[in-house]
């Protein structure tokens, strides 16, 4: 089966689809529209392989502690590694920083500690990762470009050029510039069919740089705004996509299927 189109980035491994995730994937699959589902915490990490190791192929997990939840939950490197035993692990991730409601500097600073942990793990074991930013893209790009400049330059043990992916990109042309040229995706969703907010960004970014995702449950693109959302539904981002830069609908589709699978080795 080869896929039309990939969702990048899915929760059917969280409790809204707790009743229906298998029907979901299913009809997904039967649309070649294949699915990665990102954990957000152990526990839907832990289901995010549960899911994708039963099916051969379509299913994929990425496994990671989101910024969210440092706060609440101790990250377990033993865990996660673990769990990327599993061949259906194709990155680390949603992980990244989260400045939604101002929190305090002990928490950016806890949760900064716990991002260079997982951008360790995933350099350790070959993994690209998905990153989650929120409010706090002048932050992350400046601890990435720390990374990239390589161990001379960087108190952590890593690798410079690492890989990986900004799901549900919602910065600034300046910003998404930096983290281009840094090598990394760009990672669109529903919210690109709310406003024109985006256009600018879309336009500019090569093609063989985006990805698609939906973030299902949430961010339903128009016309399903505010309903639950579903794998199904990334080729309304697509469409957007190619409106926006005035191509057709197949080059969007082959083109970011073609970055998918290059980057999750899928």
């Amino acid at each position: 089966m080869i896929p039309k189109l990939i969702d990048t980035h899915a929760h059917i491994n969280f409790k809204d689809f707790k009743g229906d995730g298998h029907k979901v994937i299913k009809k997904s699959l039967k649309e070649k529209v294949w699915i990665i589902n990102s954990g957000s915490q152990y526990s839907t990490s832990k289901r995010a392989v549960k899911y994708a190791e039963k099916y051969k192929k379509g299913v994929y997990a990425v496994v990671g502690l989101h910024p969210f939840y440092v706060s609440s939950e101790t990250f377990d490197e033993e865990k996660y590694r673990k769990l990327l035993e599993s061949p259906k692990v194709v990155a680390i991730g949603e992980i990244g920083l989260d400045y939604k409601d101002d929190p305090d500097k002990e928490i950016k600073e806890k949760q900064k500690e716990v991002l260079v942990q997982q951008i360790e793990l995933a350099q350790q074991s070959g993994k690209p990762i998905i990153f989650h930013c929120r409010e706090a893209y002048n932050d992350l790009i400046e601890l990435l470009e720390m990374f990239n400049m390589g161990c001379a330059h960087c108190p952590h043990s890593c690798m410079p050029n690492m890989q990986g992916t900004m799901h549900c990109f919602v910065g600034r042309w300046s910003q998404a510039e930096k983290l281009l040229d840094m090598g990394f995706y760009l990672s669109l969703n529903g919210i690109i069919t709310y406003a024109r907010d985006y256009d600018k960004v879309i336009k500019n970014t090569p093609l063989n740089r985006i990805l698609l995702e939906t973030d299902s449950p949430l961010l339903s693109p128009e016309p399903y705004r505010n309903k639950r959302n579903e794998p199904v539904n990334v080729k309304l981002v697509a469409e957007k996509i190619a409106e926006i830069k005035n191509i057709s609908f197949s080059e969007v589709a082959k083109q970011t299927t073609k970055n998918a699978r290059e980057l999750f080795g899928i």
